[in-house]
């Protein structure tokens, strides 16, 4: 699918975009221990910390209602309606009916539901959390009679039968956690990460079978270690690699960042902007401080060593104005500096610097390419108002010129990336929609084991379409 499309979608963790304040603001009614507090209102904030709406509403459309495309390598499927519509949503499903979608991925048919639907993270959710969001989904969302949309997958891949034998090889059986509500716990937010919040489903890179490679921490350095690209946007580490990763942040700038979607050095992007502005911008404080605790527990993540490397040699050429031999740094003087800088230290909450910037520095650059070529938008959220937008380069340079100036800026001030991109990934990514190959870049090792995080390409993942920057009504 052309990315023209998604020309004001989202930028990146190093250039803009953010989730849209979406779906209503946060209320009390949403909040657990409010005054109001009520088994609905306690589902509807369920539903905020597994983000049910992003995934579950089309473009465009009616909340829940189902719709919303999701790309996968075997083909288009699509969200289905979740409203308590008797016929074409889940007003017929039990508790025990619900129970079983949620933590098993069996349908009310008997029928098993695509890994897209992220079961084997909700297999962790509590009772009490599922009784709640069952009240939430039959009492406090509205019927919407919407057929769901048959999936865009050729026979035989379209069979259901197989994903049964999926389901038996590699989802977890159910093993709900209890923690306790209003704690700022590791161990709550191990729970909303490996739960509810399903981090990993984007996070952690898939094994042959379209697979988590691990489901937490127990599953060592690869769990929430990277995944593929998401709608050409990469889904960074979330382990405390200070390249790559959150080595370099804050218990606070992991709440920052997942409260307003943007912090001194980075903002949200692709996926995870619907993420901010439909669900994390809307949980507890003592939520949010949970999970930054939980991610910063994880055990730090083997590095490669790299030599340091002075930046100023590249604020000094910038500053010098002598750019005309070097293309790349030439198109960065005149079209991102204003805003970026010679330094690239970006401005503080607004253009992240790029500079250190572990999607800059990826080993896989899809979304530098992408925001590059068809820029961002950081809407605002409730706690942020401010809306900022970096505009699309594909109609002004062409294909070797966004080439050029992204491989500057992957190798600018301290910044060493491995790779080069090339003209062609750029015509492909802006023709065909195709993420830019990292084939031979993304392998790492750890003591005697190599391991690649997708088996078979870049493209190996699901890619929920994004509401940011594109669904201006959610």
């Amino acid at each position: 699918m052309k990315k023209t499309t998604k020309a004001a979608a989202f930028a990146a963790l190093l250039c803009l975009s953010t989730g849209a304040v979406s779906a209503g603001a946060a209320s009390a009614q949403s909040v657990p221990g409010s005054e109001n507090d009520t088994p609905v209102s306690r589902g509807e904030y369920v539903s905020r910390l597994g983000d049910c709406v992003a995934c579950h509403t089309a473009l465009h459309g009616t909340a829940f209602s189902g719709g919303l495309k999701i790309n996968t390598p075997v083909g288009a499927i699509y969200s289905t309606n979740i409203t308590p519509d008797k016929e074409t949503g889940i007003g017929n499903y039990t508790l025990a009916d619900f129970t079983r979608a949620l933590r098993e991925g069996i349908r009310k048919d008997g029928s098993t539901m695509y890994p897209a639907m992220p079961y084997p993270s909700f297999a962790r959710m509590s009772d009490a959390d599922i009784a709640a969001l069952y009240e939430y989904f039959m009492h406090g969302v509205k019927p919407v009679h919407a057929p769901n949309r048959a999936v865009e997958i050729p026979w035989p891949m379209s069979m259901r039968w197989p994903l049964s034998i999926w389901r038996a090889m590699y989802a977890p059986s159910p093993k709900p956690m209890n923690t306790q509500e209003g704690s700022d716990s590791v161990e709550r937010g191990e729970y909303l990460v490996t739960g509810p919040g399903h981090c990993g489903s984007c996070h952690t890179p898939r094994g042959i079978g379209m697979q988590e490679k691990a489901m937490d921490g127990s599953g060592g350095p690869v769990y929430l270690s990277g995944g593929a690209p998401i709608d050409n946007w990469i889904a960074p580490s979330l382990r405390d690699d200070p390249i790559q990763g959150i080595g370099k942040w804050s218990e606070d700038d992991i709440f920052l960042f997942l409260k307003t979607g943007r912090i001194d050095h980075s903002a949200v992007f692709g996926g995870m902007a619907d993420v901010v502005g439909w669900s994390t911008q809307h949980w507890t404080d003592s939520d949010l401080r949970a999970t930054a605790k939980y991610l910063k527990s994880l055990p730090t993540v083997p590095v490669e060593q790299r030599p340091a490397k002075d930046a100023s040699a590249t604020t000094q050429l910038l500053q010098s104005g002598n750019t005309a031999s070097n293309a790349g740094a030439d198109i960065y003087l005149k079209q991102c500096a204003i805003c970026h800088r010679s330094d690239g230290g970006g401005v503080n909450r607004m253009f992240p610097p790029l500079d250190g910037n572990p999607v800059v520095v990826s080993d896989n650059p899809t979304s530098l390419v992408n925001v590059v070529t068809y820029g961002g938008i950081l809407p605002p959220t409730n706690w942020a108002p401010s809306a900022v937008a970096m505009p699309g380069y594909h109609r002004l340079l062409n294909d070797q010129q966004i080439a050029d100036v992204v491989n500057f800026i992957r190798n600018g001030w301290s910044n060493q990336s491995k790779g080069t991109v090339s003209a062609a990934d750029v015509q492909k990514l802006r023709t065909t929609g195709a993420p830019v190959s990292s084939a031979g870049w993304n392998t790492s090792s750890q003591g005697w084991m190599a391991y690649v995080p997708q088996p078979y390409g870049a493209g190996w993942t699901f890619s929920p379409e994004t509401h940011s920057g594109v669904d201006e009504n959610q």
